[in-house]
């Protein structure tokens, strides 16, 4: 079996799984926003790094159901969204229209997207970059499709091996709880298919923030910073949580990552 036949069928996996959990996604804290807490934070961290839309077209890559696609919409950007999952693109449309809400979306794979080259003023990801089967293929695609100044900003999370006592010590109080109180299903979560796929992606150790930076740059972007400063996203976020959930995402690092092309 060739390379490129095992990156296709992680690939269909990818999309079968993300499909299946299309009808509960928007359940999920952290995936739907369910407080204006929250949902601010996300505005203050898009105008930081994007500044507001004023009609400049921007990509949200693995759009879903459209959650980010609306965030970047409010803001005036005019919006197309990706995803190579025919049931979360149905789900987005019907949203966006029962809002009246002008954003396109389209069928593709974020390695490569088919669009024009240089594009749009920017590029977005959330919780896309952990289950990329080739990241340095996906960054040059992102890179060709921003135009000249252009922007990237990915927000994932290293949900690996914690790497500092803090971490450490959070990770053990939620395995502690989750002993002695039984864990509250998460809407539509196969575990077991979740492993599975985690074991095979580029980043099967943990998407580590700096390893990020590194492919970018090599990529060709410039103006790398990594700003972990989410604070009022995961406030907002944890007050739908059950504890064990707080601190188990707590003992992870949750980033976003700028960068720019020249």
């Amino acid at each position: 079996m060739t390379n490129a036949t095992q990156n296709w069928s992680l690939k269909d996996d990818i999309r079968e799984y993300w499909s299946r959990r299309s009808e509960t996604f928007d359940l999920s804290p952290g995936h739907e926003i369910f407080n204006e807490e929250e949902r601010n934070g996300w505005y203050a961290l898009f105008r930081r790094h994007l500044g507001e839309g004023a009609g400049r077209p921007v990509l949200d890559l693995a759009s879903g159901t459209g959650v980010i696609s609306h965030l970047l919409y409010d803001l005036g950007f005019e919006v197309t969204g990706l995803d190579f999952s025919d049931a979360m693109l149905a789900r987005a449309r019907a949203k966006a229209g029962q809002r009246k809400a002008k954003i396109h979306f389209i069928a593709g794979d974020a390695e490569q997207t088919l669009e024009a080259d240089a594009s749009y003023d920017a590029v977005v990801t959330r919780h896309l970059v952990w289950t990329l089967v080739n990241p340095p293929m996906a960054f040059a695609e992102w890179f060709r499709v921003l135009k000249p100044g252009g922007t990237l900003l990915i927000v994932d999370a290293d949900t690996g091996a914690p790497r500092s006592l803090k971490a450490h010590v959070l990770r053990s109080a939620a395995k502690l709880l989750a002993k002695i109180t039984p864990a509250q299903p998460r809407p539509g979560m196969d575990m077991e298919t979740h492993y599975r796929i985690l074991k095979q992606v580029y980043f099967s150790d943990g998407a580590w923030a700096d390893r990020i930076a590194d492919l970018l740059k090599a990529a060709g972007f410039q103006d790398v910073i990594i700003d972990r400063d989410l604070t009022a996203i995961h406030r907002g976020q944890w007050r739908n949580m059950p504890l064990r959930q707080q601190l188990e995402r707590a003992s992870q690092d949750r980033y976003a990552i700028r960068a720019r092309k020249p």
